[in-house]
């Protein structure tokens, strides 16, 4: 660090947000943009992206957080997790969201960061979708080792690479006429990426500024009239259908067949779309940094900009990522119920006990000091070994790197690995699977191991909602 500059880490580095605060950022601080690709140094070789220090880390390693958080002072986190990271990802995005913050919010402890700053999502009264209630569950899981924690509220962010100024702009240059589902009508304020930077900022470095700042732009409209003012941009005359009865399910399939984007990025997009996203509370904003771009500069901003101005597109981006890894990697991850507030440490230890007895007496278990050993009755050679990591292991988070077996390829993926993890308080343990790489034919994985291991995990939930107060592992 030069002089007494602030390092500041950005996690999401590589999104338009992202990009956009980093070269915000070099002028004053001494920027570190996290990233899963080494591509990253051959895209972000331009402008003042040039002094940016890319760190390669996946943010589903703590360890590799830690290295990547190591001598910064600050941090932001930009993350979501709605696209899969492995060729089979079996996780809800909440939980790979949680996850991931846990990761980000243990790493930031042990590397000493003052202060994260989280880019979430407005959260409106009642009831809401997964994503924002997931939106809002990272927050508290950020929070959750001391770290002060400073979140930025926004609805819909405008700006060049943007996921949702992209997937209109698909959908207005390539539908004449557009059904216009109820979640059409809903409202939302826009703002435009540069209008957020300046908040972004201050939330940072004002030691004024509150912990939850909620953001907005100058207008609000609908999500139909926005996609009309795209049209006008566009200078493409379009018609609108209303479509009472079309659902959230067939509204993922219409636009991830139109734009081509991913279900798993549209799906939970959409199921926000039917909450209004309007803030609440502007003071902080209105007081300090008011929005100064109107919609139609900042949808002319974000639709006609240069190729070069844009980012990468998320598929793009998943795809280079995968050519690194080997091709059959696997990923899972369940949340798992603790209502006798054990320990992880106490719950690995369960799952060893519980699992030979629920699948009596076809599999057997044997623990011979830091192996565990997973076999079936009869079968000399086992099919799993797992061999605990004594100094990457502690109470909240054994972890268990696989090692050898009849179904297991560490040749391939030597950083394979079984954790479990409290979170929350607590209240819940998350068991993850990471970079597995199986030794059966893919097909084969699929229609046996794979569903075997989600079902074996599931039962392990439903035999730990079923304990008391009482610890089980004495």
């Amino acid at each position: 660090m030069s002089g007494g500059r602030r390092r500041v880490a950005i996690a999401g580095a590589t999104g338009f947000v992202g990009r956009a605060l980093a070269a915000e950022l070099v002028s004053s601080c001494d920027v570190v943009g996290i990233t899963r690709g080494d591509h990253v140094r051959r895209t972000a070789s331009e402008g003042a992206l040039e002094e940016v220090e890319w760190r390669r880390s996946d943010l589903f390693s703590l360890l590799e957080c830690e290295l990547a958080l190591a001598g910064c002072t600050h941090a932001y986190y930009l993350v979501h997790s709605m696209m899969p990271s492995a060729r089979l990802t079996q996780a809800s995005f909440d939980d790979l969201d949680l996850l991931l913050a846990d990761n980000f919010a243990r790493a930031a402890r042990r590397a000493g960061i003052e202060r994260i700053v989280y880019l979430g999502g407005i959260l409106p009264a009642g009831e809401v979708s997964d994503h924002l209630r997931s939106r809002h569950e990272v927050e508290d899981v950020l929070a959750s080792t001391g770290v002060p924690v400073t979140t930025v509220r926004a609805g819909l962010v405008l700006g060049p690479g943007g996921s949702s100024a992209d997937m209109m702009m698909r959908l207005v240059q390539r539908l004449p006429v557009m059904a216009c589902p109820s979640w059409t009508r809903t409202e939302s304020s826009p703002i435009d990426v540069r209008d957020l930077l300046p908040v972004l900022v201050d939330a940072l470095t004002d030691p004024r500024a509150p912990l939850v700042i909620e953001v907005g732009g100058p207008e609000v409209v609908s999500y139909r009239a926005l996609m009309q003012r795209t049209g006008q941009v566009l200078g493409k005359r379009r018609w609108f259908v209303p479509v009472p009865l079309f659902t959230p399910g067939l509204s993922t399939l219409w636009v991830s067949l139109v734009t081509g984007a991913s279900r798993a990025l549209v799906r939970p997009l959409v199921q926000s779309l039917r909450h209004s996203m309007l803030p609440t509370d502007l003071r902080w904003q209105r007081a300090r940094h008011p929005p100064v771009v109107g919609l139609e500069d900042s949808l002319r901003h974000a639709i006609t900009a240069p190729r070069s101005a844009r980012v990468e597109s998320m598929a793009t981006v998943l795809v280079r990522d995968r050519e690194a890894r080997p091709r059959n990697t696997v990923r899972s991850v369940q949340r798992l119920p603790n209502p006798g507030a054990l320990t992880a440490r106490e719950v690995a230890t369960e799952y060893l006990r519980w699992l030979p007895r629920f699948l009596r007496p076809l599999v057997r278990v044997e623990v011979d000091g830091e192996l565990a050993s997973f076999g079936l009755a009869g079968l000399g050679a086992p099919l799993l070994v797992l061999r605990q990591s004594v100094e990457r292991s502690e109470e909240s988070r054994p972890l268990f790197y696989v090692v050898g077996g009849l179904l297991a390829r560490p040749d391939l993926s030597p950083l394979a690995r079984l954790e479990f993890r409290q979170a929350l308080g607590g209240s819940v343990v998350v068991a993850a699977i990471h970079d597995f790489v199986p030794r059966l034919p893919w097909f084969a994985y699929n229609a046996t191991q794979a569903l075997v291991h989600l079902w074996v995990m599931r039962s392990f939930g439903r035999h730990l909602g079923r304990q008391s107060t009482t610890k089980r592992a004495d």
